[in-house]
């Protein structure tokens, strides 16, 4: 949520901002807001300084022995009307408060201005595209061909943008998130979470994915009946239950930077989605990650967005897959994020970059949703920064694995850094 002490001192430079993002502000109906608030505010104050004068003067009335009758009726009209006042501010601030959710946050001022996708920038890549001697299969093909990857099966259970795995290529997944998991813990600093699937409206509001994006979750009541009791929601991304464990907390300055992981599943409906990528396993409503959170000092966000990035690369170089990292766009970037840079591994199957890591700094537009900060060195309390970023989504690092991997047989070389997680087997689908 963005600081409506900027709405109060430069409407127009928070226009300007968001405009980059092609979002037109409201400002009328910020400003009629702000009227009301204030004139809300100068009643009230009118009434307590007149409750004030009143109460001295039912005092002094007494003191003379004195008939304070009228006095202290007045006094209780004025309680009244203060309370009154109090309700209609409470509205009004609630008004505002909505009014601020529904807006994204203000981008850095070295995020790439431009409308869409192809405005992103290219920052730089690493590795080559492998070069086949044989007709190259996608992910779906390869995986069908083994008999490790059934769509058909996961419709019956479940329906479309599902799938299951099995054998080796189960076991495929299972490594990769264990890889990515040991390399963040053990070098990376981050420390591993085991964090629940299913979580309340308020911890959405906190990582911004209510109110606005309701309809990307999947939801669910407690009881299991329609319409009675508190409504849940299934995590789209572990970042939601990382990030919100410091919801509500003043941190020691000492404590920062945190850094944590989880691997988790993740949900999404994927409204507004369909008939994008409806083969394989691009697109689905389930699917794992392995999340890097950092709760850091302001002045060292822009550093650990950097840092982070090259954790995130670090799996895939380990991995032999060539990718790109790319500036996302003001037209481009998440909500919540001031600057992201994806990461795109190169997919033979589909002759395309595509993203498989997005690391965003959201700056204070977290943090001050869910009221999340340290004490400083002058003792005062300070909102945090707090950054996300994907290490790595493993469904689609399994996918770039399987096709840049395969061979002209059908089948899988294992990449070296997962031979020790899969008990030694290197070569999966081979003849024997």
């Amino acid at each position: 949520m963005l600081d409506i002490q900027l709405f109060r001192h430069d409407i127009g430079a928070v226009a300007a901002g968001l405009a980059k993002r092609g979002v037109a502000l409201d400002t009328v109906r910020f400003e009629a807001l702000e009227r009301e608030r204030k004139d809300i505010q100068t009643r009230t104050q009118e009434l307590q300084n007149r409750r004030n004068v009143v109460s001295k003067q039912v005092g002094a009335a007494k003191g003379r022995g004195e008939d304070a009758t009228a006095l202290l009726a007045e006094g209780a009209g004025l309680g009244d009307d203060l309370r009154r006042l109090e309700g209609e501010l409470d509205r009004v601030q609630g008004a505002q408060r909505e009014f601020l959710l529904d807006l994204p946050n203000l981008t850095h001022e070295t995020t790439p201005v431009g409308r869409s996708s192809d405005d992103n920038v290219e920052v730089r890549r690493w590795g080559a595209p492998r070069a086949f001697d044989f007709a190259v299969r996608d992910h779906t093909d390869l995986g069908e061909g083994l008999g490790l990857l059934d769509f058909a099966a996961a419709a019956k259970l479940s329906g479309a943008r599902f799938s299951l795995l099995r054998g080796d290529l189960a076991r495929l997944h299972r490594a990769l998130a264990q890889f990515m998991l040991d390399t963040h813990t053990r070098e990376h600093g981050y420390v591993e979470h085991y964090t629940p699937y299913v979580v309340n409206a308020e911890t959405l509001v906190g990582t911004t994915q209510l109110p606005k994006f309701e309809a990307d979750m999947f939801s669910v009541r407690k009881g299991g009946q329609e319409g009675e009791g508190e409504k849940l929601y299934l995590i789209s991304t572990s970042e939601i239950t990382l990030t919100n464990t410091v919801r509500g907390e003043i941190l020691p300055a000492e404590s920062l930077p945190i850094r944590l992981t989880a691997h988790t599943p993740c949900f999404r409906s994927e409204a507004g989605s369909y008939g994008k990528d409806t083969r394989g396993m691009i697109r689905q409503h389930q699917f794992d990650k392995v999340e890097m959170v950092q709760i850091v000092h302001p002045s060292e966000s822009y550093e650990a967005l950097e840092q982070m990035t090259r954790h995130a690369e670090t799996i895939l170089q380990r991995l032999g897959l060539p990718y790109r990292v790319m500036a996302l766009c003001t037209g481009d970037i998440g909500f919540a994020s001031a600057k992201t840079y994806d990461l795109e591994v190169w997919l033979p199957g589909q002759g395309a970059y595509r993203e498989i890591s997005s690391c965003s700094n959201c700056e204070a537009f977290q943090a001050r949703r869910m009221q999340a900060r340290f004490r400083n060195a002058q003792g005062r309390t300070e909102l945090v920064h707090t950054l996300n970023g994907s290490g790595l989504a493993v469904g689609r690092t399994l996918v770039a694995v399987m096709e840049n991997c395969q061979r002209a047989d059908g089948g899988i070389d294992v990449p070296a850094a997962l031979v020790p997680y899969m008990g030694g087997v290197d070569v999966i689908g081979a003849r024997r």
